[in-house]
């Protein structure tokens, strides 16, 4: 496997069945996890920087030449969502002095919302998934994690109010 491939496959998870995109999202978790342990959000939120770009990269390089702009084992874009959809647990954390853990209710709810917002694709999502480039492609899982990240804020806020 070329690095190219370990990139855009987030190191073989993309060859993953079913839903590879799945496992992308449970990749980026983890990864997610242990960049955030090490470097706190300002960490994360470079890393997602960095992910965005290596990750359109890599894409670029993976469909050049073929019909197909956004094949189902090319889930670095997912990562890069993923940890978007992150970023507010993980600024909550570093806020109330939590580990990173202790809001396991956030990881769960960026986790099932990035997926929800990817797989229907409202929206802008839906908008960037029909540009057949490699920033399309990217940028379709950033706006889901987006998306994803405002549902978080929300959930946390109602679950402050009620408790």
């Amino acid at each position: 496997m070329t690095l190219v491939s370990l990139i855009a496959t987030v190191g073989g998870m993309g060859h993953l069945r079913p839903a590879p995109g799945t496992w992308g999202s449970l990749a980026g978790l983890v990864l997610g996890w242990a960049l955030a342990s090490i470097t706190g959000w300002i960490g994360l939120l470079i890393g997602t920087v960095i992910v965005f770009y290596v990750g359109r990269w890599a894409t670029d390089m993976v469909t050049r030449g073929t019909d197909n702009h956004d094949p189902s084992e090319v889930v670095v874009d997912e990562v890069a969502g993923q940890w978007v959809a992150l970023l507010p647990v993980v600024i909550g954390a570093s806020m109330s002095n939590s580990a990173l853990l202790d809001l396991w209710p956030g990881w769960i709810a960026a986790f099932a919302l990035f997926r929800l917002f990817d797989i229907k694709k409202p929206w802008i999502v839906g908008h960037y998934d029909r540009i057949d480039t490699p920033h399309g492609v990217m940028m379709d899982d950033i706006c889901a994690g987006a998306m994803a990240a405002v549902g978080v804020v929300a959930l946390a806020a109602a679950a402050h109010l009620v408790m």
